[in-house]
Parts: C-alpha cells; structure tokens; sequence
C-alpha cells in the first residue's frame, strides 16, 4: 500500500461513480460552461451573503453527485470536503443539511486531491462502502478575505488570478469488479514548500515549487515517468505558476511534453475574460477534474491522467504575522478501468 516514502497505491481501485459540479456566473462564460450540472447567473444565487452562496455551490454538486450516480446520502458513510472561508464555514453548513459522518479538511486549493486521496484510502481498505469527497470556493467570498472586497475596485497586477466560483463533489464507491468506469490508483501526498515568498497576488509563483516537488516525489516514490500518463495537469498554477513549475522539473531532469502538462486555471477561462494570470480556488481544480476531465475521460480522450492540485497555505492571520507562504500539492492518478 505504501510505496516510496510518500505516496499509496490502491490495489482495489476504487470507482469514481459520479460527480457534480456547479458554477457562477464568470464560469458560465468560460471555457467549460457545457460541463457544468448547474450554473447560477449572479454571484448572489438568491441568498443573503456570499458565504451562504458559497454553501449553497456545495451542497448542489452534492446533489447533482448523487443523483446521477443514483446513490441516496443514507447510502454514503463519509463526507470529505473543505473550503477556502475561516473555519471551512460554508462546508460545514453543507455537511449539516447532507447530515452524513463529516471529515473537514483544509489544504486551501489542494483540498480536491487530498479529499480524494483520503476518499480512495479509505475505501481501498474496506472503511466505507460509498463516499463523497469535494470543495467549493466563492469569488466574492475569497477575495475579501484574503484580498481587498470586490468593492473595493482595487487594481490588481497581472499576477493575480481570478477565484473560482463553484463546487466539485464526487462520489467514490468500492470496485466490485466493474468495467469502463473511472478509477484511483495511487496518490502521492504532498509536503510543505515554503520558498519565502510573500505577494498574495503571486499564488502561481508561490505553489509551483510544491507542485514540482510532489509530481517529482510521484515519479521516485512509483518508478514511472512522464510517459506513464496522457495527461498531468496542475490545480491552478496558471500562467506565471505553470512555467514556472515547467522549468524546475526541467532543472531536475524531467521533461514532460507541454502538451501533456496543462493547467485547471488556464483551461477553464476564456483568453478574453479578465482574469489576469487565471483561474484559482479550491473549486478551480475540483471542476475541472470532476466536470471536465471525466467527461473527456469517458469519451476515450485520455486513458491516464495524474491530477495535481495546489495549494497556498496562507491566511489573514499569516498576512498580519508578515509570514512568508507555505504552498502544498497533492497528487491522485486516475485511470480508465478497462
């Protein structure tokens, strides 16, 4: 089960049976607007905060997850999620209205991949019968907490990337030998990277060095190379990250065709959306993965992908300490059972 110093394999393979994703209004303009389950056409969705809209993303993918894999929620042991809010807040009230066993979990935009590592794990060795791991984040919502209001009007750099409004669920359930589904693999589980950076409008440049070290840790810890997979896309590195991930695998001798290695926070927007660097959040990585990848997954596009989501360890309290910011990736295979 353990392989190399950091990373699992998961010899029972279990099964991604569905997954839900919604959305805001800046991705209903995007790039991937088709693969969305629900898209709500104002940053508000009816509710009286940006947090409470925040909650309502979460529990709708949920919803959408379940109903498509025609699971009821008394059916599921477990709720894996987290978000980016002080505390997990709007998770949480997600996790009380789905009213299932809750394991909350912060890993900032990391959080996707550690759920699923953890939703395989547990599965893999026979803890649960069904599981729902996912994340959420809400642009309003983020932005005056770890940056200025959108009220505000602040100008930002061409660094800064743009926080994704929406929410990835998946349900994960154990193999009982079935076919032509999308599986977990392995996992490699990231450490923390802190190359003392301080800009919060530098998140790419920031995470790169965590996403190299865990796609670099993959490799040593299962003996495979790039070659191994169609696809290795990084959460949200975006322009400025993503380069400079490129470049120090590079450095360490791995070359990974630029079209193999792509970016969540580049694909989901459109070149003309005013998004700076590009996409971010926790929900950047969960419904890209979710929403697009597995659907590209099923029409026969890729048959290996190694999904690496990023994540900046910082808040307002590190902010104020004047700490520098520690970054984390973790990496989860997912494959086309055949």
């Amino acid at each position: 089960m353990l392989r190399g110093i950091q990373s699992w394999v998961f010899e029972n393979k279990p099964v991604i049976v569905s997954a839900g994703v919604t959305g805001g209004p800046f991705e209903a303009n995007g790039n991937l607007a088709g693969d969305f389950d629900v898209l709500h056409d104002d940053l508000w969705m009816e509710q009286d905060s940006y947090e409470k809209a925040h909650r309502l993303l979460m529990e709708e993918a949920i919803e959408a997850a379940l109903n498509k894999g025609n699971v009821q929620k008394e059916d599921v042991q477990f709720f894996i999620a987290g978000d980016l809010i002080n505390q997990i807040t709007p998770t949480t009230m997600a996790a009380r209205t789905l009213d299932r066993p809750y394991f909350g979990i912060f890993g900032a935009c990391s959080t996707s991949m550690e759920g699923l590592a953890l939703a395989s794990f547990i599965i893999n060795h026979h803890g649960a019968n069904y599981i729902i791991t996912g994340t959420s984040s809400h642009n309003a919502a983020a932005e005056r907490q770890f940056r200025y209001p959108t009220e505000y009007g602040g100008q930002k750099p061409p660094t800064a990337q743009w926080t994704v409004t929406g929410a990835g669920a998946a349900l994960i359930k154990k193999n009982n030998g079935e076919k032509a589904v999308p599986v977990t693999t392995s996992a490699t589980i990231g450490k923390v990277v802190d190359m003392g950076m301080t800009d919060p409008f530098n998140m790419g440049g920031a995470m790169a060095p965590a996403a190299a070290d865990t796609i670099l840790a993959h490799f040593e810890d299962l003996g495979r190379d790039p070659s191994y997979y169609d696809l290795i896309v990084t959460g949200d590195l975006a322009k400025v990250g993503q380069d400079a991930c490129y470049a120090l695998l590079e450095e360490k001798g791995v070359k990974i065709p630029r079209d193999k290695f792509q970016d969540c926070g580049l694909m989901i927007y459109k070149e003309d959306q005013p998004v700076q660097a590009g996409g971010s959040g926790s929900a950047c990585s969960a419904v890209v993965t979710y929403g697009h990848l597995l659907k590209k997954m099923k029409e026969g596009a890729y048959r290996k992908i190694l999904a690496v989501a990023t994540g900046a360890l910082l808040s307002p309290l590190t902010y104020q300490q004047k700490e520098t910011i520690p970054c984390i990736a973790h990496a989860v295979s997912i494959e086309w059972n055949e």
